[in-house]
């Protein structure tokens, strides 16, 4: 499907709230699988990607029930899975592979895990070389997808991840479990820390000590009801889009303001954005507030270090904001965007270089040469990657003439409601 972007010639302006928080949708739905009892997630995300984690549990033999976007999840404690006898279909999720890989490894049946195109593709073989050291036997065809698990008896490790990487470090947390003693991940900068939040409120004996995290064998998960946030990775689209069309002021609430996902807001202020933060309060352990955010001369800055992991989702829009910064942006120590739903890195230099932005791809990262009201627009595809759809978007709006969004229907991998939101606010 194709999306003609107009360019926008008055200001965004609004108050709206964008989709839940993907990351946090996917582990609610496993965890609440893995609890003794009856849980409920209100303002889960249902797009294609939870969906497929939705899926994956239901062959599995969970019991849910869906009300709207509230879902009803009969737990079965961390034993309780039955095997399936079909493949477990994740989509173009890597979230469910990774995840869904962990769970698996810790029961006593086989199952294969595969997905589209593109996720087979992608290399599992940092998943696959901590899980096959705590015991679990993982075969895949030169350690990519389709996988397949045969689970047993685990005992902990202490594994320090090469990369941080959430989706290792959670389908880690999931295979230890149901492993004998303790499991211990260190990470070389902190990624985001959702499952561990999540583990330790439904009684995990999980400890967050200097450098890693202690997670003790047999534990009991007690049910929670969950309550989604809006997703900051969804945010931060519109809050780009209000920083660099002129006159702009929007307003975002119950945004998801985790500390390991707020990287897009420190980036942005360090450029000069105009960000406020108000109704700051805690929701399920995690913290949560509205973000307020007008229009500003944004100036080139350096993305680099420690702060990738806090926002490497959100490097293609701000990419975006790069191209009409003033004055050179860089972007460095990102190769994981090598390995996303698409190459990021090449998506982001030949799909922005097509609108006329003057940047220079290297092996992890880039440099975008910035220039106010330099987008002409064109012809862009988003390589069925959402993000990069949703980021061209942004663009659109502030090209000279239309753009055109091949692909465009990518963004029902996490933000169906995205095309409405922008037309809401855009009219």
């Amino acid at each position: 499907m194709n999306r003609i972007i107009k360019p926008q010639i008055t200001p965004l302006s609004g108050d709206i709230e964008v989709g839940p928080d993907k990351s946090i949708s996917h582990r609610a739905v496993i965890l609440s699988a893995l609890a003794e009892g009856t849980g409920t997630i209100k303002n889960c995300l249902l797009a294609a990607d939870t969906l497929s984690t939705i899926g994956c549990m239901q062959k599995l033999g969970i019991r849910l029930e869906q009300q709207k976007n509230e879902i009803i999840i009969q737990g079965q404690g961390i034993q309780g899975f039955k095997p399936s006898d079909t493949v477990l279909e994740c989509g173009n999720s890597g979230t469910t592979m990774r995840l869904m890989a962990g769970l698996l490894a810790g029961q006593n049946f086989t199952c294969t895990l595969s997905g589209d195109d593109s996720l087979n593709r992608r290399p599992m073989q940092r998943v696959i070389e901590p899980l096959s050291r705590m015991g679990a036997k993982i075969r895949g065809e030169s350690s990519h997808p389709p996988l397949t698990i045969e689970g047993g008896h685990l005992k902990g490790i202490t594994y320090e991840l090469p990369v941080a990487s959430a989706q290792v470090k959670s389908a880690l947390l999931l295979a230890g479990l149901n492993a004998v003693g303790s499991t211990i991940i260190m990470e070389p900068v902190k990624s985001r820390d959702h499952s561990e939040r999540m583990l330790g409120s439904m009684g995990a004996a999980i400890k967050m000590e200097k450098g890693g995290i202690n997670l003790k064998h047999g534990s009991e998960l007690k049910p929670v009801d969950w309550v989604v946030p809006g997703d900051i990775s969804s945010a931060a689209f519109f809050m780009v889009a209000a920083s660099l069309i002129p006159g702009s002021c929007l307003r975002i609430r119950n945004v998801g303001l985790n500390p390991t996902r707020s990287g897009i807001i420190t980036v942005l202020e360090k450029m000069n954005g105009h960000i406020e933060v108000e109704n700051q309060h805690l929701n399920g352990g995690e913290p949560v507030g509205d973000i307020i955010i007008s229009h500003a001369q944004l100036q080139g800055t350096t993305v680099e270090g420690d702060i990738i992991p806090l926002l490497v989702d959100e490097i293609p829009i701000l990419a975006v904001a790069m191209a009409q910064a003033d004055g050179p942006s860089v972007v460095k120590n990102a190769r994981e965007l090598r390995f996303k739903e698409t190459d990021r890195i090449a998506a982001i230099s030949s799909q922005l270089s097509a609108l006329g932005v003057d940047l220079e791809e290297f092996e992890d990262g880039f440099v975008i040469n910035g220039r106010p009201d330099s987008l002409p627009g064109g012809i862009v595809d988003s390589l069925g990657d959402h993000r990069m759809a949703m980021s061209l978007a942004v663009a659109g709006l502030c090209g000279h003439k239309e753009t055109t969004i091949k692909n465009a229907e990518a963004v029902n991998i996490s933000f169906p409601e995205f095309w409405d939101i922008l037309r809401e606010v855009t009219s």
